[in-house]
C-alpha cells in the first residue's frame, strides 16, 4: 500500500494536486481511497461529489472519506469523550456547553489521522492519498504521535500511582470524578494508535509532496517546511510548482508574471535538488470533477509512475558509532544540539524533536557534532561514559 501526503502554504492548490494524483491513481487500476486532514474538507468540492463520512465511490475506483469528528469520536474513544463530558458537568457546565468542548481544536485533524490507521490496516487499498493541513497545522499534526509518546512514557506510570493515591480525596473534597481504569486504557489505546500512525506515516511505503505556487513568500516557507518534515523523520519524494504561468501568448501584464514566476522556479530547482520537481500549469479555468482533474494528472505526471516506493533514505539514521539527520536547508544558525541524560534534542528553527537514544548510543558520549550539506552527523565516543 502507498500512502501520499501533500502539504503546502493555503491557497496553493493542495488539495486540487490531491485529488488530481487519487483520480490519476484510480484510472491506472489502483484501488484508491482520498481522505483530508484539512478541516475545511474542500476534496469533496473538488471531485463534485456529496461528502460521505464512510468511504463512497466518487468515481470507477476512487473512494473518498470526509471523517465525521463526532461520530468517530464516540466509535473509538467514548470512555475518554464521556469522561471529559461529565467532568465538565460536575463543574457546572451545562450539558450541551460540555457537549461542544470535548472536541478540541485540532481534534479534527487527530481523528482523521486515526480513520487514516483503521483505513490503512483493512487492506482494501492500494493507494492513500491524504490532503494535508496547510504547513503549520500538518508539521504541528506530525509531531504530535513522537511528543505525545514523550509525555506517556514518562508521566503516565507516575499518573497512575498518584491518582490511586489521591482519587478519595479528590471525590470527597474536590466532589469531582477522576479517571477510572477503563478511561486510562482509553488513553493508552490512544497512545498506541498515534505510535502506529507515526509508523505508518515514516515508513518505507509513505512520502510526502510540497506542493507551492513560484512566488517568493510561498517559496520560503516551502523551504523552512521541507527542512521541518525531515526533523521529524518524513521522507519528502517531491516538490510540485502550481499555476505556473505559460510562456506562449503572453501579454504585457502576464510576461511580468512568467519572468517573475521563472526566477522563483529557478530557485525552487535549486534549493529542493535533487527532488523532482514537477509544474501544473495556470489552467483557463478550475479543475473541478474527475475529468477535469485527470487532465491536471496528465500535466502534473506524465507517464512517470507517482506510486512507486520512495527510493530516498529515511532522514534519521543510526549506525553503532553515528547518528545522522537530514536537515536540508537548514541554516547552522537556526540549529541547536543538546544532551539530556539518554535523549538527544534537535531544534532546527521553531521546531524541535526530542530522540531517544538506543541504550548502545545512550550510554557513550559526544566526540563531534557537525552539520554539513544539510545533514547533521552526531558522532558518540568509543568507551562507555557519557
Amino acid at each position: 500500500m502507498r500512502i501520499l501526503l501533500f502539504t503546502g502554504k493555503g491557497g496553493v492548490g493542495k488539495t486540487t494536486v490531491a485529488a488530481a494524483t487519487a483520480t490519476l491513481a484510480a484510472a491506472r487500476g489502483l484501488k484508491t481511497l482520498v481522505v483530508s486532514t484539512d478541516t475545511a474538507h474542500s476534496l469533496a468540492d473538488a471531485l463534485a461529489v456529496t461528502p460521505s463520512e464512510e468511504p463512497a465511490e466518487a468515481a470507477p475506483g476512487l473512494f473518498l472519506q470526509q471523517v465525521d469528528t463526532q461520530k468517530s469520536l464516540e466509535r473509538h474513544w467514548g470512555e475518554l469523550r464521556d469522561y471529559v463530558r461529565n467532568l465538565f458537568g460536575e463543574l457546572g457546565l451545562d450539558e450541551i456547553t460540555s457537549e461542544e468542548i470535548t472536541v478540541l481544536p485540532g481534534a479534527e485533524e487527530i481523528i482523521a489521522l486515526l480513520e487514516l490507521r483503521e483505513q490503512a490496516r483493512t487492506g482494501t487499498w492500494d493507494v492513500i492519498v491524504v490532503d494535508c493541513a496547510p504547513t503549520a497545522e500538518t508539521l504541528r499534526l506530525l509531531a504530535l504521535p513522537e511528543a505525545f509518546d514523550w509525555h506517556v512514557n514518562r508521566l503516565l506510570p507516575v499518573g497512575r500511582r498518584v491518582l490511586k493515591a489521591v482519587s478519595p480525596m479528590l471525590r470527597h473534597v474536590a466532589k469531582v470524578s477522576v479517571p477510572q481504569g477503563e478511561v486510562i486504557s482509553a488513553g493508552e489505546r490512544l497512545h498506541r494508535a498515534l505510535l502506529d500512525i507515526r509508523e505508518l506515516l515514516t515508513g518505507g511505503d509513505a512520502s510526502v509532496r510540497l506542493v507551492l505556487t513560484p512566488e517568493a513568500v510561498v517559496v520560503a516557507e516551502a523551504r523552512r517546511t521541507l527542512t521541518s518534515l525531515s526533523l521529524y523523520g518524513y521522507r519528502v519524494d517531491a516538490v510540485i510548482a502550481n499555476r505556473v504561468f505559460p510562456v506562449e501568448g503572453a501579454d504585457e501584464w502576464r510576461t511580468g508574471w512568467v519572468e517573475a514566476q521563472a526566477r522563483q522556479l529557478t530557485e525552487v530547482h535549486e534549493s529542493f535538488a535533487p527532488l523532482p520537481v514537477r509544474t501544473v500549469p495556470y489552467l483557463a479555468a478550475e479543475p473541478v470533477g474527475p475529468a477535469a482533474l485527470a487532465e491536471v494528472a496528465e500535466e502534473l505526471y506524465g507517464s512517470a509512475d507517482p506510486f512507486a516506493r520512495p527510493d530516498a533514505e529515511p532522514p534519521l539514521r543510526l549506525t553503532a558509532d553515528e547518528l545522522v539527520l537530514d536537515l536540508p536547508l537548514a541554516d547552522k544558525a537556526d540549529v541547536d544540539l543538546a544532551r539530556k541524560g539518554d535523549e538527544l534534542i534537535v531544534t532546527a528553527g521553531p521546531y524541535r524533536r526530542v530522540i531517544a537514544l538506543p541504550l548502545a548510543l545512550a550510554r557513550r558520549g559526544i566526540s563531534s557534532a557537525t552539520l554539513s550539506d544539510g545533514r547533521l552527523r552526531v558522532r558518540f565516543e568509543a568507551g562507555g561514559a557519557k
